[in-house]
């Protein structure tokens, strides 16, 4: 299947680099280009796409609105979005996360590192290295006020003691395959588990749930010196 990719960013020669890169490759092709998140949020509902590249600052309706728009959209439950930023932390990318975008790349990333990113976002897993979620965490998911509370304690009952352990893992920012090495059972397991895990959670993808794991209190954050 090719992956349909919709740009949304309002300097043209990066959206030009991109699509030239993606269009490169068999598997995935640009479907749309957006130069404001209100246009992003018109082109995703109207070509239906499986990845959006989503700039955060962009004039008029920004890159974060539109996130929130369209993954509260249940027509686009199956479009994931996938955050641009200059900076790889802030509390711009931590909000987007909430509200449900799949995770987030510098723009300074590799066109390796872009195109992986694609595939995995697309995959229905979440873009999120270790480091850099304990660091969103600590810094903004975990903060009292900051957007919509996903999840508490009473969340969790429904999981079995296993799908609390793997939500766990996952937290912390650990793979599929990282986590099936410390249980001792096939990635394929751990993928099930965290899948009936989002199920009964009701989380959107993989970075949701991570978002539920802290905020429900299942895995306490470290305060900001890391200590």
């Amino acid at each position: 299947m090719t992956i349909r990719v919709l740009l949304a960013d309002d300097q043209a020669l990066l959206r030009a680099t991109f699509r030239i890169l993606i269009d490169s490759c068999e598997d995935m092709e640009v479907v749309a280009e957006a130069t404001d998140g209100a246009e992003a949020v018109d082109l995703a509902r109207l070509h239906r796409p499986d990845v959006i590249l989503m700039d955060i600052r962009m004039p008029g309706t920004d890159g974060l609105t539109a996130t929130s728009v369209i993954c509260a959209d249940v027509e686009l439950t199956d479009t994931r979005v996938l955050i641009l930023t200059t900076f790889e932390i802030d509390e711009y990318v931590a909000q987007a996360l909430r509200s449900g975008a799949s995770g987030f790349l510098g723009k300074d990333v590799t066109a390796e590192a872009l195109l992986s990113g694609i595939r995995t976002v697309a995959s229905g897993d979440s873009l999120l290295s270790p480091g850099a979620t304990r660091t969103l965490i600590t810094r903004f998911l975990a903060t009292p006020g900051l957007g919509t509370r996903l999840a508490s304690s009473d969340d969790l009952t429904g999981l079995t003691s296993r799908e609390r352990e793997v939500m766990a893992w996952v937290a912390e920012g650990h793979s599929n395959e990282e986590i099936a090495e410390k249980l001792f059972v096939s990635p394929l397991t751990v993928r099930t588990h965290v899948h009936r895990a989002m199920t009964k959670l009701g989380a959107r993808d993989r970075a949701q749930l991570v978002v539920m794991a802290y905020q429900s209190g299942l895995v306490q954050a470290l305060p900001p010196d890391g200590r």
